[in-house]
């Protein structure tokens, strides 16, 4: 059902303009989520994890989402009504549905979709003007310019268009090096804003082979930050790129960089600013994860305020973490274009003195669309529409993906590739990204490519031991919930069709994962082979992209039959408020 405007506004919490966290000022109710009490003398807006999603999205957020250790019950680790009541938003509300996974597709027929490029400029605009000319900056904390399947034929170039007229000033990346380094240079030739990454530098065989870098001498290949003049105060900007690439995608596409978090790197860098630069505030544009965020913020002293991203955590109100000096302000603004992040500034006299935080979501049926840039979004997709357009399937389910350890979009391609590759056994890689389709409307290939479109899509069928198996669960899920958050390398838990399985999060490295059967119940055995179906390898293969694979499975008919299964006991997580129900 539609819902009228002033209904929309009386639903919505207001998380946006009532913060409690030290330094943070409680802001006054307002007639509209958007209108913003003017505040500070420097503004500072954040995208992050867009994924290349041009138009208005559903995106379901997680109802599991498990923190452990000290993380247990803490932010990002909270999901459905334990994330609504920690941060005060009324259950009926538009943000408890921007924000949360309760009631999400009831919710959904009534407040629609979020984020589009022509809504964010709009908004963007619109706080910029409010903010005075050169009082504001625009920043994207990467994941920009892949998650779709334009982005993925034009190697991030339609992206780049998006941004230069976005006005987006800074930015650092992830998904972005996967198109490799000659893709990756000849969209940032054509970028208006800064690239920026304090934590790649070259090896040691590329510095030795004079490879291209920012500065030689110390082998960074990018400029590590910006200082920009914003309301008459300097404010440096950082960049941290995600530290994982090569480890979680093929090194192929990065031969001759290294990553890291490079904490030593970051904190001498810091010193800089403040100490050579004289600048009155350090911002942090991260891809780290928040949980990895949080821990640096704890080590690294100097930065004012981290603007985080990677693990698409909607967190409405900053995370203050103390630290040698003084205390670092946590973010992390969601994805797929559904927030924008509202940073607030009062400098005075070389220091922050004050801070408001805002994260707005980024409601489609509010905002209209920036006529110019719907111009653009109609003009890149125009080519490939109609190859797109058509209806493959229509759902009987809600289809999303996000969650710690399944989702039907991902039980659903490995369904696909058992059935298509004739396999026992499907692994589907833990991805964050893709976006969520309403059961009973149409599911096209554009749908089918914004769950696939990746620069290595190739499926294989392998032989492994049960044992082999075994090991791939222990190691992603150690990756995924290792106490250290310096060891967890992002994304979900690795998805396993025609498995059933039993996950302790809490238990030892290595002995998380017990009760390994297949379906209908025989125990996987260590010593015997099995016919194993998967894709995004990190090493090189050769069968048919996913997307073919998941488009000729739906376009039989088959998943209007079968009930797909999640297969995953969890236990010792009891009470954890990062399970929903």
């Amino acid at each position: 059902m539609a819902i009228r405007r002033r209904d929309f506004l009386k639903s919505t919490a207001a998380v946006a303009t009532s913060l409690s966290l030290p330094r943070l000022a409680r802001g006054a109710e307002t007639a509209s989520i958007y209108d913003l009490e003017r505040f500070g003398n420097a503004r500072i807006l954040h995208l992050t994890d867009a994924h290349a999603q041009l138009n208005p999205v559903y995106v379901r957020e997680p109802s599991v989402n498990i923190g452990i250790g000290e993380m247990a019950g803490r932010p990002p680790h909270l999901v459905g009504r334990a994330f609504l009541e920690r941060f005060g938003i009324r259950p009926d509300s538009a943000d408890a549905y921007a924000f949360s996974c309760f009631e999400f597709e009831k919710s959904a027929g009534r407040f629609g979709k979020l984020g589009g490029f022509a809504h964010l400029k709009t908004l963007v605009d619109r706080l910029r003007g409010e903010a005075g000319e050169r009082n504001s900056l625009l920043v994207d904390g990467g994941d920009l310019w892949q998650g779709t399947g334009l982005a993925n034929v034009t190697q991030g170039r339609d992206m780049v268009e998006v941004a230069n007229l976005l006005g987006i000033e800074a930015m650092t990346g992830h998904w972005e090096f996967t198109y490799g380094e000659q893709a990756l240079r000849d969209n940032l030739e054509r970028f208006k804003g800064e690239f920026l990454a304090q934590n790649v530098f070259l090896t040691e065989e590329a510095a030795f082979n004079d490879a291209a870098a920012f500065d030689k001498a110390t082998g960074r290949v990018f400029k590590p930050s910006v200082v920009k003049e914003i309301g008459g105060h300097r404010v440096a900007i950082v960049g941290q790129a995600f530290p994982y690439v090569p480890i979680a995608h093929p090194k192929r596409f990065t031969p001759d960089w290294t990553f890291g978090i490079r904490e030593e790197e970051l904190q001498k860098h810091v010193d800089a600013l403040r100490s050579t630069e004289k600048v009155d505030a350090v911002i942090l544009l991260s891809h780290n994860g928040m949980d990895v965020d949080l821990k640096l913020a704890s080590r690294v002293t100097g930065i004012d305020v981290i603007l985080g991203g990677h693990t698409h955590d909607a967190v409405p109100q900053p995370i203050a973490v103390k630290n040698a000096s003084g205390t670092t302000l946590v973010t992390n603004a969601g994805s797929n274009g559904k927030f924008l992040g509202v940073l607030d500034l009062a400098l005075d006299k070389g220091k922050v003195s004050d801070v408001r935080y805002h994260l707005l979501p980024v409601y489609s049926e509010l905002l209209k669309p920036d006529p110019v840039m719907a111009e653009l979004i109609g003009r890149l997709r125009a080519p490939h529409v109609t190859d797109w357009a058509e209806k493959i399937a229509t759902p009987d389910r809600l289809l999303y993906r996000r969650g710690n350890f399944t989702g039907p979009v991902d039980e659903l391609i490995c369904t696909a590739l058992r059935t298509e590759l004739d396999a026992e056994i499907a692994l589907s890689p833990g991805f964050r990204w893709g976006v969520t389709a309403l059961s009973g409307q149409p599911f096209t290939m554009e749908d089918v490519l914004a769950e696939t479109a990746i620069t290595y899509p190739e499926t294989y069928v392998q032989e492994m031991t049960g044992a082999d198996i075994k090991n791939v669960l222990e190691d992603i899920c150690d990756n995924l919930f290792n106490a250290d958050p310096y060891y967890q390398q992002g994304g979900d838990m690795v998805r396993a069709g025609g498995l059933s399985y039993t996950c302790t999060p809490t238990a030892a490295i290595g002995s998380r994962i017990s009760d390994v059967k297949l379906n209908g119940g025989k125990t996987l055995s260590a010593s015997h082979r099995y016919k194993v179906a998967g894709w995004a390898s990190v090493n090189g293969q050769q069968g048919a992209p996913v997307w073919d694979v998941v488009a000729k499975y739906l376009r039989s008919g088959r998943m209007l039959q079968e009930r797909l299964g999640a297969g995953v006991t969890l236990m010792g997580v009891e009470n954890n408020p990062g399970i929903a129900g």
